[in-house]
């Protein structure tokens, strides 16, 4: 018998994670054994994706190409992990790049795995993961990390975020804003302390002294301002006023970023310097910060940490991933058929495992579980109105907050839902995915057997796919019993016959 000792369990061996920042993309390897973080391997680079983004929010060609090459250096890293084992994510600048889905299809071919856009809050969740993991501790922490175009500000104790947001100011975008000629004036520093401010208003009651103890900053400007400052001997590690003054001071007599000279101060860091030195005083003064130490943790192992989690789901070795109680949380804010939304989940499974019999693999796995939310939140439209639910019920899961999703996960399954019934010329692009063509037929035909809102049987409706057909079966028994039902499957082949990449066949 073949020796499988050797082997990693999927629970322990190594997960890689890649942080596609506005500033720096960074790959980490690393594993969770025991509870216990290792990391394995790091890599990063200087890619200033932010820097290339214009006034109308395209993506110059030069930015792009940065990133891509950087993406292939981190593919060759990557060669020989499976796709289950690596998770992309991407932030501020691809939220905002209008041009972002073209380069999405350049970045994922140039890295060899999916890339997800993440919100502002899922970011920030995830910073607290890794900080919370990294770095645990039973105090109320608010955790501070500085991005290139955009800073997040989460309030959490132990494992748990209470109050996680994402603010429209990084260090990049007010670099670029207001010290873009190079000069470091008084006049620039107030100017970017005044528009930080502005960003960062609506979060002085939230965040306020009175709910933390302790703040820590995560990665990016924090990190490397606590290094310039421990190294030019004005603190021990932690950014007080007084050594932010300090800097912003040497700042001001170097006159201009190239004379600019910091014991501790790495090149990649000098152009976006002022813009964190602004928001990192900002903070001091505006949230009483009177310390902000350093933090361990960042968004690359809090994906990690995430995706381990994922894993442990899926083997059952916990209840669920974060997805799964986001999911349970929706259905219950907006009032959900829990009933009616579990037997259109049990029909939808049933069909799409008949037709896609490898749901062992990754992307299948993804596919079915993307099939299931669906299903549990396909009717969650019906809280705004029972006119077009369907379209009601795509756009809050294209734009609700659900910590565990990405925007591009949530934009799928609104996609779904909003494919579950009337015509399919609305999803003419995404039915252009064979994989995503199944799933909505598999998810309409689980709603009108469903329609009566009755007890079904799982099996009555028998699927299988011979190419482009769709080939469906019933007894005759079942359908002489239930002619309001054929009657709308046979209206269901007429659509797909219309529109459809795939074709329905029925008994005839």
């Amino acid at each position: 018998m073949p020796d499988d000792t050797t082997k990693p369990s999927p629970l322990s061996g190594p997960l890689a994670a890649i942080d596609m920042g506005s500033n720096s993309f960074r790959l980490e390897i690393g594993q969770l054994q025991h509870g216990r973080y290792r990391r394995i391997d790091y890599l990063k680079d200087t890619v200033r994706l932010g820097a290339g983004l214009d006034a109308d929010g395209l993506l110059s060609e030069e930015a792009v190409q940065r990133g891509l090459d950087c993406l292939q250096r981190f593919a060759a890293r990557l060669a020989g992990f499976e796709p289950g084992r690596v998770r992309a994510v991407a932030t501020q600048t691809l939220r905002e790049a209008s041009n972002r889905d073209a380069f999405l299809l350049r970045a994922q071919a140039a890295l060899g795995h999916p890339i997800e856009v993440i919100s502002g809050r899922e970011e920030a969740r995830l910073i607290y993961a890794g900080v919370a993991h990294l770095q645990p501790s039973d105090e109320r922490r608010l955790v501070v990390d500085i991005g290139g175009r955009s800073t997040e500000l989460i309030l959490g104790q132990g494992r748990v975020p209470a109050v996680a947001e994402s603010f429209g100011v990084g260090c990049v975008s007010l670099s670029l804003r207001y010290f873009a000629d190079g000069r470091l004036t008084e006049a620039g520093f107030r100017a970017a302390q005044v528009a930080a401010g502005a960003e960062l208003e609506e979060g002085l009651q939230p965040f306020a002294r009175r709910h933390w103890q302790t703040a820590l900053g995560s990665s990016g400007s924090a990190g490397a301002v606590s290094q310039l400052l421990v190294a030019a001997g004005v603190s021990d590690g932690p950014i007080t006023p007084a050594g932010l003054r300090w800097c912003i001071e040497r700042c001001l007599e170097a006159g201009h970023i190239d004379r600019l000279s910091l014991p501790g101060l790495k090149a990649d860091r000098r152009a976006v310097l002022p813009g964190g030195l602004a928001i990192l005083y900002t903070l001091a003064d505006n949230f009483a910060i009177e310390a902000l130490w350093p933090a361990k943790g960042a968004l690359r192992q809090g994906v990690i940490v995430d995706l381990h989690e994922r894993i442990e789901a899926l083997q059952q070795a916990r209840p669920g991933d974060m997805r799964d109680h986001s999911v349970s949380e929706l259905q219950r804010r907006y009032g959900v058929d829990k009933a009616q939304a579990g037997r259109v989940a049990s029909v939808a499974l049933a069909l799409f495992d008949s037709v896609v019999p490898d749901a062992d693999q990754d992307t299948e796995i993804d596919r079915r579980r993307e099939l299931a939310w669906a299903c549990d939140l396909h009717e969650i439209g019906l809280m705004v109105s029972h006119h077009d639910h369907h379209r009601h019920s795509a756009y809050l899961l294209a734009h609700v907050d659900a910590p565990g999703f990405s925007q591009s996960q949530q934009r799928r399954i609104g996609d779904l839902v909003l494919g579950q019934r009337g015509g399919l010329r609305k999803l003419a692009e995404a039915m252009a995915s064979r994989s995503f063509a199944w799933q909505v037929l598999c998810l309409r035909l689980a709603v009108i057997k469903c329609h009566a809102r009755g007890e079904v049987s799982t099996g009555a409706l028998r699927l299988s796919a011979n190419g482009r057909d769709a080939v469906l079966d019933y007894g005759r028994h079942w359908a002489a019993q239930r002619p309001r039902t054929v009657h709308l499957l046979t209206e269901e082949a007429q659509i797909w016959a219309r529109n459809g990449p795939l074709r329905l066949q029925l008994p005839t």
